[in-house]
């Protein structure tokens, strides 16, 4: 009876890791579907917030630029105060911080107060999704982490497709304060979701802030993290000047560029998910074919943006070639920063800002030197280029120290694990 009741005890707990595993995951992905959506929402809802405090367009985008250097200061702050506690609870409080955040702005009755609930929602994002990757690839087998990441970002991916032109309809409609309100219901369902489903993972035993940082000294996480910044860029150059590009060289309607930008979130998640899939089995060849390819669709857009169909085309493809190379970069840093891996995660995420913040400057510069709106499309194919070329220089010095037999400059004792469900 004894055995009999073991065994019966332990299906019973493997059966409630195989149901709590994919709805773990699951609840991640509605908390990067909340943070997705307030990023890139606010760009369609720039007029009537601008409008509702009588400012200037161009000081509207200040809370763009608010939430991207947020999510770059914040990502590293944010992740060294969450070294003491749970992974769970730090994600829990990650998302407190993101809905206390979207309240401020939807109910904020002046312009700076706004600009200050887009800072305070911004400080959770960096944080969330580099805590996330590592809890989402310490709840799977060591090959499947990339799959698991991916599934994580694909409630970002998602936000892009429904969330933003949902939000943006919402906003236009009925007041962009209800838009926001809207999110921040969101924010407490994922943390809600995260405080039901994700298991009680505690911090990594014998790592310390030093170590975390020791990490950062390892060539390969840097050179991960440059791809990151030079390739994202890279999309980032062409998709910020989509609007005036289309309108004004493919020949759209302005309310064309809503469904364009669906398109592009359309590629976004199909990337995601064949590089979630791929980067498990063969990491550097997919980025070799991505960042390449990358390149060419960037460079060919100077060509295909003055014509309708093909513009299209485009744009779904450099959603798809971008995003493709998200789960294996962020899976390249864990496995380099595998002893400490929080903070590099965290920092790579913060990497994606900056890339956006680089390009989106570039093509601007390029477009105010008179070079016209496609300008912009040859910067991102530079950026994506360079990526490229780091890529290849990092396998060949992978290959050296292999070869050589010592271990990567930086490296860190490995953490022991945090969820028995490998």
């Amino acid at each position: 009876m004894q055995l009999l009741s073991g065994l019966a005890k332990r299906s019973c707990n493997l059966w409630k890791v195989c149901v709590l595993m994919p709805l773990a995951l699951l609840a991640l992905a509605i908390g990067a579907f909340g943070i997705g959506t307030t990023e890139f929402v606010i760009m369609g809802l720039l007029p009537e917030v601008a409008g509702d405090f009588g400012v200037s367009i161009p000081t509207a985008g200040y809370l763009v630029t608010g939430y991207a250097l947020g999510v770059m200061f914040g990502a590293p702050l944010m992740t060294v105060l969450g070294t003491k506690i749970s992974r769970k609870r730090m994600l829990m409080l990650l998302m407190g911080l993101f809905v206390v955040g979207n309240l401020l702005s939807a109910l904020a009755p002046a312009f700076g107060l706004m600009l200050a609930g887009r800072v305070v929602a911004s400080l959770a994002h960096g944080a969330f999704f580099g805590i996330g990757s590592v809890v989402a690839a310490d709840l799977v087998a060591p090959d499947k982490r990339a799959g698991a990441i991916s599934l994580m970002f694909t409630g970002l991916t998602v936000a892009n497709v429904v969330g933003v032109p949902l939000g943006t309809l919402v906003g236009q409609s009925l007041g962009w304060r209800v838009t926001f309100g809207i999110v921040a219901v969101l924010g407490v369902i994922g943390l809600l979701g995260v405080a039901r489903l994700v298991p009680d993972m505690p911090g990594p035993q014998g790592v310390r802030l030093r170590h975390e940082l020791a990490a950062l000294k390892n060539v390969q996480v840097l050179l991960a993290m440059a791809m990151t910044v030079l390739g994202f860029g890279g999309v980032f150059a062409a998709i910020t000047y989509i609007a005036p590009m289309m309108t004004h060289v493919a020949g759209f309607a302005d309310g064309s560029v809503t469904w364009l930008l669906v398109l592009f979130g359309l590629g976004m998640v199909g990337g995601n998910l064949v590089g979630g899939k791929y980067a498990d089995r063969a990491l550097m060849p997919l980025l070799y074919v991505a960042l390449g390819a990358l390149a060419v669709v960037l460079a060919l857009f100077t060509l295909t943006a003055h014509h309708k169909i093909a513009a299209a085309v485009t744009i779904t493809l450099v959603g798809a070639l971008g995003f493709a190379t998200v789960p294996p970069l962020q899976k390249r840093v864990l496995d380099h920063a595998h002893g400490a891996p929080t903070l590099a995660s965290a920092l790579n995420i913060g990497a994606f800002n900056l890339g956006n913040a680089l390009s989106a400057w570039l093509g601007g510069l390029v477009i105010a030197a008179g070079l016209g709106y496609t300008a912009p499309n040859w910067v991102g194919a530079v950026l994506a280029a360079a990526a490229l070329a780091l890529a290849v220089l990092s396998a060949g010095l992978e290959r050296r120290e292999r070869a050589a037999g010592t271990p990567a400059a930086g490296t860190v004792p490995a953490e022991r694990p945090t969820v028995a469900t490998h």
